[in-house]
């Protein structure tokens, strides 16, 4: 018996080519209907074909419209989920939020920011630098549980001074029992707009600190 072939047929509506769109799972059902009608009005009456590979043969169609239609679903919570996504971004314009990163902006003598710690510690110490590298401020936050601590800067310089309102950086360094602690360092931005990629999914605008993916917030404030 010959055995349908339902990836490359010719003649008629249905044929296909090798540089020509991959078949929808309607296409190939309309050929596989046609090739089996064609091979049971043709078949030898002393070797009739075996219902078995006829059945064989059904279900490996049933196989291709099943992943027709799985590709379709999952196509579609795709879409959904994007959606949820913008939806669930756009709420948080206008918020503040703190993501990863060393920015710290001072404004009137106050300054906040975060830090991020994988484990207790029972030292944790926060080095402010102006533009230049230089520390101007190193405080103390003392012992930490493990997760987010957040800590602020009234301005204040090492030396007694009061620093200028602007931007600065800081890095942060935490042990317990002398062995050092991963910290992250966490900063503070307000989310001005919400962009779509390319991909299509959305990042969160934070002006002058740049863009985050949604799942790099932190806290929303």
């Amino acid at each position: 018996m010959t055995t349908i072939n339902t990836s490359n047929t010719t003649g008629g509506t249905g044929s296909t080519s090798g540089t020509g769109s991959a078949s929808t799972a309607s296409d190939v059902q309309n050929r596989f209907l046609k090739l089996l009608v064609a091979q049971l009005q043709n078949q030898d009456p002393l070797n009739p074909l075996d219902n078995a590979q006829i059945t064989s043969q059904m279900a490996q169609l049933s196989t291709v419209q099943g992943i027709e239609n799985l590709n379709t679903t999952l196509n579609s919570l795709v879409t959904s989920l994007g959606d949820t996504q913008a939806v669930q971004s756009s709420a948080l314009i206008g918020k503040t939020v703190l993501v990863p990163g060393s920015h710290l902006t001072l404004s009137k003598s106050s300054a906040y920011a975060g830090v991020n710690l994988k484990s207790a510690a029972d030292q944790v110490t926060v080095s402010i630098m102006d533009s230049s590298g230089n520390v101007i401020k190193t405080q103390n936050l003392g012992k930490q549980d493990a997760g987010n601590v957040l800590f602020s800067w009234d301005g204040s310089t090492n030396a007694g001074t009061t620093a200028a309102d602007g931007s600065y950086t800081y890095k942060v360094t935490a042990t317990k029992s002398g062995k050092t602690v991963d910290a992250e360092a966490l900063q503070l931005g307000t989310v001005v707009a919400l962009t779509r990629t390319t991909s299509g999914n959305f990042v969160l605008d934070l002006g002058s600190l740049g863009t985050f993916n949604f799942e790099d917030v932190q806290q929303v404030y």
